[in-house]
């Protein structure tokens, strides 16, 4: 006996609480961890002069992992906080899962810095690489936020619009601060 296939995009009606909040989760994850990197990368192509892909790949790698590992520690804390203790295993499995996943944000990005440290190309067109692949990636999960909404399709064109004039404003912001 087989199990009845869900929908690839199944209605939020059509999904539990637990399952919207893990989703919810994951996109909250991937947020953070791209704006990190993409901060990360522009500040790196501002400074990239002398700059070796190892040392590119390195800073972005751990600042991900610092991202990750902080948003997971922040979790654990207000499970602490709101439960009265530690997370079962089921929950402390699902945690390390989502905060993981978020690491696939850069597996682009690092792969355009091995072609730059095999001399396939420059550094600085690397970054500019992941770059791109940070704002598409913000721009996804952006649509995959508004896509489920009940909103008119005008409504969810203006709001990826004030999403991506928001994002904007967070990049300067982290430029500022990095530059």
């Amino acid at each position: 006996m087989s199990t009845p296939r869900r929908a690839p995009h199944p209605d939020l009606e059509t999904i539990t609480p637990e399952e919207r909040e893990s989703f919810a989760e994951r996109l909250r994850e991937r947020v953070y961890v791209t704006f990190a990197s993409l901060a990360v990368i522009l500040t790196l192509l501002a400074h990239a002069h002398g700059l070796g892909a190892g040392t590119a790949a390195a800073s972005l790698t751990i600042t991900a992992v610092g991202t990750v590992a902080a948003a997971w520690l922040a979790e654990l804390i207000s499970h602490l906080a709101a439960h009265g203790g530690f997370p079962d295993r089921h929950h402390l499995a699902a945690m390390t899962r989502t905060s993981g996943g978020a690491l696939l944000t850069l597996v682009i990005p690092l792969l355009a810095l091995a072609a730059a440290g095999l001399g396939w190309w420059e550094v600085t067109t690397a970054l500019r690489v992941g770059v791109g692949v940070l704002i598409a990636t913000l721009v996804l999960i952006a649509w995959l936020g508004i896509r489920r909404t009940k909103l008119p399709w005008l409504a969810r064109i203006l709001a990826l619009g004030v999403l991506a004039a928001l994002a904007v404003g967070v990049v300067g912001l982290k430029l500022l601060a990095h530059g």
